[in-house]
């Protein structure tokens, strides 16, 4: 594993003009959900996200948006918010600056957004720095592995409850490649951390 489920403070002060999680007194927690919308799993994770009146964030690639509307019409229609998450699903690390921001725009033309999330958490100084004249960039507090094929679903559920904290944003992914843990973790995760008394919003 090449990764952490916590993301360090040197990270955060690295870059510090990134939104990592959100100061708050109140038990709350923000679920997000990175690289859809798909046919597959988005309406399942509506339905999930129902059952407990949470709200989430959807980070979505603007090419499945263009294939899955009726998806994303679902997502605002059930309250939700959304972010661009590039129309290709780039990173930024491979890409020039240029090319990145042209990526971003295009996505840009298919839904509007000031919320932003780079493909695989990867950008660098120059294109954060661009960026945030025009968007919120929202990494995340607690990664919750799903997209990773050698962990299990408890694996995940363990990530997320075990490192969660007032204001935490957390990173899902509505993707046939996550589904497998994600159709295991997201129920759990939501019953345990209700019954911690915590409340799920979206980002705004």
């Amino acid at each position: 594993m090449s990764y952490l489920y916590k993301t360090p403070r040197l990270l955060k002060w690295y870059y510090p003009d990134l939104i990592w999680d959100y100061t708050s007194e109140e038990k709350c927690i923000y679920l997000t959900f990175d690289d859809g919308p798909t046919k597959e799993h988005t309406n399942w994770i509506l339905e999930q996200l129902e059952d407990y009146n949470a709200k989430a964030t959807f980070f979505c690639v603007g090419n499945n948006v263009e294939s899955c509307r009726d998806e994303f019409d679902n997502i605002i229609k059930k309250g939700h918010t959304v972010g661009n998450h590039t129309f290709n699903h780039l990173n930024g690390r491979n890409h020039s600056l240029l090319s990145y921001i042209r990526d971003i725009r295009k996505c840009g033309d298919v839904f509007k957004s000031k919320l932003f999330r780079p493909p695989h958490g990867r950008l660098s100084k120059k294109q954060s720095m661009v960026l945030t004249k025009d968007f919120q960039i929202i990494m995340w507090d607690v990664l919750s592995g799903d997209f990773d094929t050698n962990l299990s679903g408890e694996d995940c559920y363990n990530a997320v409850v075990n490192n969660v904290v007032n204001g935490s944003i957390v990173v899902f992914h509505d993707s046939i490649k996550a589904a497998p843990r994600l159709k295991v973790a997201l129920p759990k995760i939501l019953k345990e951390l209700s019954d911690r008394g915590y409340t799920f919003k979206a980002i705004s």
